[in-house]
């Protein structure tokens, strides 16, 4: 897996002081999407052991308290990303206690395959649903338009 950007440091994408890491890849390709540069699975940097390890460390890091993980992209459960993605909830679930995991994708929930369910499984909130420009509307909270939901999961 590819990742664009990382911020230990976030109070935008999701509740309270955040993680934020935003992953390369996406089928969608919403037009209008706010982050094209993140589209193509071999674009950004590789994802490695270290960058995960630093995730889990700024988590646990007391000195700024982190409320939890945001994952986005690109797209978190684009296929080719789902087994990286896997381990670091499963790593954030076990080494991180008392932190959400908040996540969107262009996918919904309701065709999601079994893969992209096991992260689903270990997550708090889930954002789901394409960009549609249509129904883009600056007032919502957390998604982009209307046709995007927020399950409440955990």
């Amino acid at each position: 897996m590819n990742y664009h950007q990382y911020y230990p440091i976030d109070v935008i994408n999701g509740p309270g002081t955040r993680c934020t890491l935003f992953v390369a890849g996406c089928e969608h390709q919403c037009p209008g999407c706010y982050n094209k540069s993140t589209w193509r699975l071999d674009s950004g940097i590789a994802f490695t052991p270290q960058m995960e390890a630093q995730i889990i460390a700024d988590l646990n890091d007391q000195r700024i308290p982190r409320q939890g993980l945001s994952l986005s992209g690109g797209d978190p459960l684009h296929p080719a990303n789902v087994p990286a993605i896997l381990q670091l909830v499963t790593r954030v679930r076990a080494e991180c206690t008392g932190k959400d995991i908040w996540l969107w994708t262009g996918y919904k929930l309701e065709d999601l395959d079994n893969a992209q369910m096991e992260i689903v499984n270990q997550i708090n909130v889930l954002i789901d649903g394409k960009f549609v420009q249509a129904l883009k509307d600056p007032a919502l909270i957390w998604r982009g338009s209307s046709n995007q939901v927020v399950h409440q999961l955990r």
